[in-house]
């Protein structure tokens, strides 16, 4: 094993303040200056590490040695050995509870999907399918880095408990697929789980939930309550108490955008050996870890972040930094005046992705900014059509939250030209509704 890298060349450091916290931090969860009284703080990792890809169909060992948790692991003495044994370990209890621990998806041109839209032979309609992925959806990805950081600092005695007798509660504010792959990798590790859901959440996934033994904490949004999502800010009470936030968005939970980034590595290699180059890639937006991840690991030309009418907080926050024409640096300084919560209660079909913030919005920024790409408002109207198109043409049993980016492109069809080669991932199971 190559043992020759510099993980101390790789740190944590906030795009809004530049504070840094070393890549061997145990817990970093996120920027030390962030408080109550100022959340507009976002950690990402900079730096780099020489990394060889295996052959492994995991996708955690295949890039094994391009993640931030290995840097971490390297740091505080684990040898290779004992690294490649922690990620075989914990997807083994993870398929213990799910069926089935982290493969490869698949990444093919959709004949179906790409006649219905026009394209010829050379162009065409790229899905990565996550639908089979544990959980049912990309979550998942997030946090198998995320837990790997928590064994790991337990089992090193860098954590403030002793071990699994006295370990604080994971908690995450989700009704769909963020919480059910939480309550899925909580199961395996044995860990306990708090899950904050709307005060309406009901049906499959709350009994999920229930069959996973996790703890469902239901919020309200009340009249006179300040702007924002009720489930996020009893989420952070819970963090401020002590939990541990085993959360899908990297403000709060840096670690999460560790593991995302495994699914646009594996696009990268799956074009490559595929012989094609992908010229547009259009990623559904909710909190924006998703985007964040792709933008930072994905090899596309143009980035287009989709979010629905029915709640568009990145869409807006674009527009009023274009406006002033204010650069991805900029906007970080003006996070107030640019992100703030959607000021109707969010509706759509496509209800996974109707956070009231994009709380990742600088890495989506930054990504679209790179790639010369903009972000895209579908219509309700295209959201619909998009689930329908999406659903009877590929013959995957996809939701309406995980085609959503399939609307972005029938949203700017017109623009588009027959020979190109566009992506889209398709990520969320179908599941009887929640209300």
């Amino acid at each position: 094993m190559n043992e020759s890298w510099q993980p101390a060349s790789q740190r944590y450091c906030c795009r809004v303040c530049a504070a840094e916290l070393p890549i061997a931090t145990p817990l970093p969860w996120r920027c030390q200056r962030a408080n109550n009284f100022d959340r507009h703080h976002a950690l990402a990792v900079i730096g780099s590490r020489e990394s060889v890809d295996s052959e492994s169909a995991n996708p955690f060992l295949a890039f094994r040695e391009r993640l931030t948790w290995d840097a971490f692991a390297q740091q505080v003495g684990v040898s290779a050995e004992d690294r490649i044994a922690a990620i075989t370990a914990l997807d083994d209890d993870i398929a213990a509870v799910a069926g089935s621990g982290f493969r490869f998806t698949p990444f093919t041109r959709n004949d179906g999907v790409s006649a219905a839209l026009g394209f010829n032979e050379t162009g065409g309609v790229w899905i990565k399918d996550e639908t089979n992925n544990v959980g049912g959806s990309h979550k998942a990805r997030h946090l198998f880095t995320t837990m790997l950081q928590l064994g790991l600092a337990e089992s090193r005695s860098l954590a403030p408990w002793s071990g699994r007798s006295n370990r604080p509660a994971l908690a995450i504010a989700s009704c769909g697929n963020a919480a059910i792959a939480a309550a899925t990798i909580a199961a395996a590790a044995r860990w306990p789980i708090q899950v904050f859901v709307p005060h309406w959440a009901g049906g499959t996934v709350v009994d999920m939930l229930s069959a996973l033994d996790a703890v469902i904490i239901r919020c309200e949004r009340l009249e006179g309550d300040p702007p924002g999502d009720p489930c996020i800010r009893e989420f952070r009470r819970a963090v401020a108490g002590g939990a541990i936030p085993f959360s899908v968005q990297g403000t709060e939970n840096v670690t999460c955008l560790d593991g995302g980034r495994t699914i646009g590595w594996e696009i990268g290699w799956q074009a490559r050996h595929s012989g094609i180059g992908i010229d547009r890639m259009f990623v559904q937006v909710g909190g924006g870890a998703l985007a964040s991840c792709l933008g930072a690991s994905a090899p596309v030309d143009k980035f287009h972040m989709v979010q629905t009418e029915g709640c568009a907080p990145l869409s807006r926050a674009w527009a009023l930094a274009m406006a002033a024409d204010a650069d991805v640096h900029a906007a970080a300084w003006h996070w107030a005046e640019l992100m703030w919560p959607w000021g109707t209660e969010p509706k759509s079909v496509a209800d996974g992705i109707l956070d009231d913030e994009t709380y990742d919005w600088l890495g989506v920024f930054e990504a679209m900014v790179r790639s010369n790409g903009w972000p895209i408002t579908a219509t309700e109207p295209e959201i619909v059509a998009a689930y329908g198109l999406g659903r009877t043409k590929s013959g995957i049993d996809v939701s309406a939250t995980g085609t959503a980016g399939l609307a972005g492109l029938l949203a700017i069809i017109e623009q588009i030209g027959p020979d190109e080669r566009v992506a889209v991932v398709f990520s969320g199971v179908e599941r009887p509704s929640t209300s």
